[in-house]
């Protein structure tokens, strides 16, 4: 049988996961990244469920772990940072995870291990796509054109390609009215090696995240959120100051070093909900197909499997390429429901606006952290799990 070729667009978790489960499996992959390099950097993610099999599958489990940020627990603190509560952790799968990494770090040791054969183009998107049924051409901005079996949209939440494949009728962006902007500001002899939580009335949170290179990962995160995505920097930063004003604790030190960091960013935390994620020669993997948010969390598990997953699946069928992409989907489909699934009012619930609102906040999280329902407080952070067997790896090439 002849070689079967694939197009992935995105070398983050996703279309690297992809890309290596497919190189594994003997096809010709080429990996199309919109940046001009790789990209390092990135806040915290972990790996949880399922996805730590497939870490292990990957001879990855040890080198992922070795990049731990040095995170050991999660507490909630008040505006003059004395710790209100402790939130659980069994030491796998708790408000820190055992495989707790900072994003840039996860995807550039499955980088590093790709299997040789993976090409690279950078600097390019995806402009046109032509699904002719016996093959899929793909023209990049650049005006060259790339010929696949299969093409794998594995780009993030505002994935430029989607919009070109499924129309709006197929795509269901929810705006959960939450802005959050991420940094790395310097370390303080005051900061510790916990992930350290404050909530300020006016729906503002304020979090600090040790990483592993002598800095903290900074995040404000506040509802209702406002539009900064098409703000200059320093608009953004003006914008936000003025948000935080008067929300105590670490903010002022926070905005100040937001100042001068290389190393901030901005999201608008957006659901994506496809009635499919595949459509004759294409597929969809990754925040472009079921974007999660930090809301509902595990979004890094789930790109892993799903690499893991397309990859089995079109490996056990070689001559029925569509019943293959139909089985991805049915596989991972309960995976991305549960975790897209969140309680009705939960953002009024993490982002109080009042002082009376920020106090029954207060009094729920004693509760649900307290002993007797600290079980149910863990499972809250338990995604990517089943009880299913991954899907066999058929034919496989190391």
């Amino acid at each position: 049988m002849e070689q079967r070729t694939a197009i992935v667009s995105g070398a983050s978790i996703a279309g690297l996961s992809v890309a290596y489960w497919l190189r594994r499996t003997g096809w010709q992959v080429t990996v199309v990244e919109r940046a001009d390099s790789f990209r390092d950097g990135g806040q915290n993610v972990d790996v949880r469920g399922v996805a730590r099999d497939v870490l292990r599958r990957m001879g990855l489990f040890d080198a992922v772990k070795a990049k731990n940020t040095t995170e050991t627990g999660t507490v909630l603190v008040d505006a003059d940072g004395k710790v209100t509560a402790e939130l659980p952790s069994d030491g796998t799968d708790g408000a820190t995870a055992e495989l707790e990494v900072l994003r840039g770090d996860l995807a550039r040791v499955v980088l590093d291990h790709l299997p040789d054969g993976v090409d690279f183009v950078y600097g390019q998107t995806i402009t046109a796509v032509e699904d002719r049924g016996d093959a899929v051409t793909v023209r990049l901005a650049d005006g060259q054109a790339l010929d696949a079996d299969l093409l794998v949209v594995a780009e993030g939440v505002r994935s430029s390609t989607r919009p070109l494949l499924f129309p709006g009728d197929d795509v269901e962006e929810r705006d959960l009215d939450v802005t959050m902007v991420f940094g790395t500001i310097p370390r303080t002899d005051g900061d510790d090696d916990r992930w350290r939580w404050h909530n300020s009335v006016g729906g503002r949170q304020v979090h600090l995240r040790p990483d592993p290179y002598g800095t903290i990962r900074a995040i404000l995160a506040y509802s209702p959120g406002g539009d900064l995505l098409g703000l200059t920097r320093a608009e953004m930063l003006t914008a936000v100051r003025e948000r935080y004003d008067g929300a105590g604790w670490e903010a002022p030190r926070i905005l100040e070093a937001l100042e001068t960091s290389d190393d901030v960013y901005v999201d608008q935390l957006q659901q994506v909900r496809m009635q499919t994620w595949h459509r004759g020669r294409v597929v969809m993997a990754g925040d472009a197909a079921w974007c999660v948010t930090p809301m509902g969390g595990g979004g890094a598990s789930l790109a892993l499997t799903a690499g893991y997953v397309l990859a089995a699946e079109l490996a056990g069928a070689p001559d029925d390429q569509p019943g293959a992409l139909i089985a991805y989907e049915r596989w991972m489909r309960p995976l991305v429901d549960d975790v897209q699934h969140l309680p009705r009012g939960i953002t009024a619930f993490a982002y109080p606006q009042t002082r009376v609102g920020l106090a029954v906040r207060g009094v729920a999280d004693k509760v649900l952290l307290s002993r007797p329902f600290r079980p149910l407080a863990a499972k809250l952070t338990q995604v990517a799990q089943t009880e299913r067997d991954l899907p066999p790896l058929h034919d496989e090439r190391r």
